[in-house]
This record gives C-alpha cells, sequence and structure tokens, in this order.
C-alpha cells in the first residue's frame, strides 16, 4: 500500500523483509530503496575487532582514548546506530543530543542533494561579511520561524561553545554600550584593550551555576561546572558561581524543603552581583540551562526561574537562557523555557545540537552596530538547509 507521509507529500510504501528491516520507498532519495531497521542486533563485543584496530590507527595521530567504537553511518537509520564491525546498537541519546530526527532520515538525504544547497558546502560563505543571495530568506523560513519570544534578532554561528562565546561577548558590548551612553570610543579604550586591560577590556564577568555546562572554550569554560576532568590544568576567569538547587524528589513530599532551598540558591545570585560590584568586577549578564543537562538532569521550578529572571532586570544584567541542549521540542515545547509562562522570559537565548546549526536570538538592544558585528560572526560559517 501506497500513503502520502509526512507535509511534503512524499509517498512510501512499507513492507517488512526477513532480513529484519522494513523497506521504504522514497523516489525522492537519492536510492531508490532505503530502510529502517526493526531492532538491535549485535554481532561482536563492543568495540569489535574493527573498532579496535581503527583506534590504534587514529591514536599514532591522536589520542584516541576516549573512543567507543567507529560508526558506520551510511548504515545508521533511524534511532539505530551501527558500528564498523555490524553492531547495531539503539542510540537514547541521539548522538549527544545533537541528532533531531534520527539518522539517515531520508528528507534530509533530500535536501542536502538539491544543487541550490550544494553551493554552500562547496564555497564555504564568510556569512558576516559576504553572505549568498537567499540568506535573509533561508533565515526567515528556518531559525526565525521558531524564534523565542520577544527575540526578533538571530546570530548565526558553528557550534553550541562558539554560541554561548559570542553571546557572551554581545551582552559584554551591551553592557559597556549602555556605560558609555552616546560618548565615543576613547583613544585610551583603543589602545588598552590591545594589551588586555581596562578601559578598553572591561572587568566584567557572567555569573553562571555550579552544575552547569556552557562549553569547552575559554569563556564558555569559565561557566562550565559540571566535571572536574573538563576544567582541570586550564587557567580561567574570576567570574561568580551561584549554586544551583538540589531538589528532594518526590516534588509532593518537600514542598518546603525544596522553596526553601530555591531561595537559599536566588538569595547567594544577589549577594554574589553585589560583592563582584564592590569588587569592581561587574556581573553584565547570568547564563542558565532550563534544565542542567550534561552536569547531571537536575531541574529547578518555574517560580525559580522566575524570580532569577526578576533578579536579572532588578541588577541590569542581561539573562542568558541556553538551549544548547534542551531548545528544540525534547521537553515537548519548542524551548523549554516557555514552561516558565513568561512574556518576557530572556534577552539571550542559545541554540545548537537538535537545531543541527548553531547561534542565538537576541532582543534588538543587543544588536551590534557593523563593525562590532565583525566581531561576532565574520569567522562562522553555518549551512542553514531548508525545504525550496
Amino acid at each position: 500500500s501506497r500513503a502520502p507521509v509526512g507535509g511534503d507529500g512524499v509517498a512510501c510504501a512499507f513492507s517488512l523483509l526477513p532480513t529484519g528491516h522494513r523497506c521504504i520507498s522514497q523516489a525522492a532519495a537519492k536510492i531508490d530503496v532505503d530502510f529502517d531497521y526493526d531492532g538491535p542486533l549485535m554481532k561482536t563485543e563492543v568495540p569489535g575487532p574493527r573498532s579496535r584496530e581503527l583506534m590504534k590507527q587514529l591514536n599514532g595521530i591522536q589520542n584516541a582514548e576516549a573512543v567507543h567504537f567507529f560508526c558506520n553511518y551510511e548504515e545508521s537509520r533511524g534511532n539505530y546506530l551501527v558500528d564498523v564491525d555490524g553492531n547495531r546498537m539503539l542510540d537514547l541519546y541521539s548522538q549527544i543530543s545533537s541528532i533531531p530526527i534520527g539518522y539517515s532520515h531520508p528528507s534530509l538525504i533530500k535536501l542536502l542533494q538539491q544543487p541550490q544547497n550544494l553551493s554552500t558546502f562547496i564555497n564555504r560563505p564568510a556569512l558576516g561579511i559576504l553572505p549568498p543571495e537567499n540568506f535573509a530568506e533561508r533565515l526567515k523560513e528556518s531559525l526565525l520561524s521558531v524564534a523565542p519570544k520577544g527575540l526578533s534578532q538571530v546570530v548565526t554561528m558553528s557550534c553550541g561553545s562558539c554560541s554561548n562565546e559570542n553571546a557572551f561577548k554581545a551582552i559584554f558590548m551591551w553592557y559597556r554600550n549602555k556605560e558609555r551612553g552616546h560618548n565615543n570610543v576613547t583613544k585610551e579604550e583603543l589602545e588598552s584593550c590591545m594589551i588586555n586591560q581596562p578601559p578598553g577590556c572591561p572587568d566584567y564577568a557572567m555569573l553562571s551555576f555550579m552544575g552547569g555546562f556552557h562549553g569547552r572554550t575559554m569563556g564558555c569554560l569559565a561557566t562550565t561546572h559540571s566535571k572536574a576532568i573538563h576544567k582541570l590544568d586550564i587557567p580561567s576567569l574570576d567570574w561568580p558561581i551561584a549554586p544551583f538547587p538540589r531538589l528532594k524528589y518526590p516534588l509532593e513530599d518537600f514542598v518546603k524543603e525544596n522553596q526553601q532551598e530555591e531561595a537559599r540558591c536566588l538569595e547567594e545570585v544577589e549577594d554574589l552581583i553585589v560583592k563582584y560590584r564592590k569588587k569592581k568586577k561587574i556581573v553584565a549578564g547570568i547564563i542558565v540551562e532550563p534544565i542542567q543537562s550534561e552536569g547531571g538532569d537536575n531541574h529547578a521550578s518555574d517560580d525559580f526561574f522566575r524570580k532569577l529572571r526578576d533578579i536579572a532586570r532588578k541588577h541590569g544584567c542581561a539573562f542568558l537562557v541556553d538551549e544548547v541542549q534542551t531548545g528544540g521540542g525534547c521537553t515537548g515545547k519548542f524551548w523549554a523555557h516557555e514552561h516558565w509562562g513568561l512574556d518576557d522570559p530572556a534577552d539571550v537565548v542559545t541554540f545548537s545540537k537538535k537545531m543541527m546549526t548553531g547561534g542565538f536570538f537576541h532582543k534588538e538592544e543587543f544588536r551590534p552596530n557593523a563593525v562590532r558585528f565583525f566581531q561576532l560572526c565574520l569567522d562562522f560559517v553555518v549551512v542553514l538547509v531548508v525545504h525550496s
């Protein structure tokens, strides 16, 4: 039998084969027959002999001790990841939360094979100064069609770390412009920034939370506090770190205790902002995950985030919501912060992973001028592939 699948009217035929997979006839795909597995299949131990041999080869080039096994992505389908030894495994984690609709999705294969999308890969445009003709149109059709409430601007990036890293820069520039007012940049600022000194490099900070993970580049690493292995031996910045609530479960049995725990953490946030201001270090922004993901699946109540938003507003700090892990629909809403029910939930929202690109949405007041925008995005190439 044939039936339309998805919103593009593509017809597919399904039949169970004795080899243990479903056959899908996909006219638009590069090949006429694609398939989806119906269960795991283990042929060797993991890592298998082929993976172990490849580990030896890679270890001669770089440290391969962290490699679990080598993958055969061409044979991987849906939720099933196939390794080079032919083991088919159910992938419960979507790589590192970065495969939104499964391996080798036929609709994505179809899009990437369209000639108008190949040009982006071949020519690797520097989008900050030399974007292709259809760039604005593609942004509107893709990222801006799911923009968080109140955020009309978007800057594209390549990954989660560079999304947060450049969001920090945008926040610092925004804060400095507030302090500078209508005055022009001074000669002293231009000269001092070249030797990493104030006033050209102001002593600003981002407040983050213990247990948070925001990336492994230098600025982001200063706000990452999930595992010591990420940070050991790496110089960092003196930025404030607040405690994140450690709730007791089941929630209905510990209502009072959890309210007290969240109040304690919020009080510490305010104390840190004041403490750092007295040290002449200004907290320009607060970064938080709606759910601490890599740091251990740590949750807080919607009321906690509403009050945290109020604290940021009270102290003139930008409020950055890191949705690299939680964005893309995995919590039942497209953005996890939508559960808070706020009309003005964030000033900046970063994304990557399941979005299969990277970047950040922001309010118009955080929009840098042309010269400052050059600081953010010239070196970053992002491929936006949308249905034409």
